[in-house]
């Protein structure tokens, strides 16, 4: 079985955000694998020890997301995609574009990624990948069993499940609760070096800049204004009641 797995880089979930002109920085940043896109990982690995096969893993973006991938080779994966190109953005439909250029050379059965990422929460590129590949696509996995060329998933479904059964190859996007992604291990930390470690550009991919330029825009990047203190209201139950009736009715925040 052929098996990929499409990963992002984020900021670690402990890191603090700050927006320096208009911008996130990352000075002094942690980068971690997006952990959506670690459920991917290890779910990729179960499936291979269950089913054989080999596992790709496959990024876009800039020379640190090499780290995230060599941790992927180290949990487990068994080579592993770096595209970068500085005429690459971070537009979801140039994302996808460039996705699908690259596994429309390759044979495929099962691709996994997160279900969104945490820096921005999208969740639209696995959607349109999928389009662009004409294969189905689950999101929000929690359970995966395959049999022969069908798979069968339970999704979450706002705190229910669905039960879905498509043919492979396809595309799904885990959830947490579908595993427990391991830690890599000192062993597979020393063979990651030796794996095989693939660099593509848009030429070597066969896309110019026209046919991958974003279709949204970034305006405005701010954090949110800082949380203001509570009040206490004083003096009798019939003025307390009248009071926040009158802050509810004249304040910013809608009551529901």
């Amino acid at each position: 079985m052929n098996i990929y797995v499409i990963l992002k880089q984020t900021f670690d979930t402990e890191e603090k955000i700050v927006i320096h002109n208009g911008d996130i920085s990352d000075e002094g940043v942690k980068y971690v694998i997006n952990p959506y896109d670690e459920y991917a990982v290890e779910e990729a690995i179960r499936q291979k020890q269950l089913h054989g096969g080999n596992i790709v893993v496959v990024s876009i973006g800039p020379n640190r997301i090499a780290e995230a991938l060599r941790t992927a080779l180290a949990m487990g994966a068994d080579e592993a995609v770096h595209i970068s190109d500085d005429r690459i953005g971070s537009d979801e439909f140039s994302i996808s574009s460039v996705l699908a250029a690259y596994f429309s050379k390759q044979s495929y059965d099962l691709i996994l990624g997160g279900n969104f990422s945490i820096d921005n929460g999208g969740g639209q590129v696995a959607i349109r990948f999928s389009q662009l590949l004409n294969i189905p696509h689950v999101a929000s996995i929690i359970k995966i069993d395959i049999m022969g060329a069908q798979a069968v998933v339970l999704r979450d479904s706002e705190g229910d499940t669905e039960t879905v059964e498509v043919t492979l190859p396809a595309l799904f996007t885990a959830q947490q609760g579908l595993n427990e992604p391991r830690y890599p291990s000192l062993p597979g930390i020393m063979k990651a070096k030796k794996k095989p470690f693939h660099h593509l550009t848009l030429d070597e991919l066969g896309l110019t800049e026209a046919e991958i330029s974003a279709r949204t825009e970034r305006l405005s990047l701010f954090l949110p204004p800082p949380r203001k203190s509570g009040q206490i209201l004083q003096g009798e139950l019939s003025q307390q009641a009248s009071e926040l009736v009158h802050l509810l009715l004249h304040s910013d925040v809608k009551a529901i």
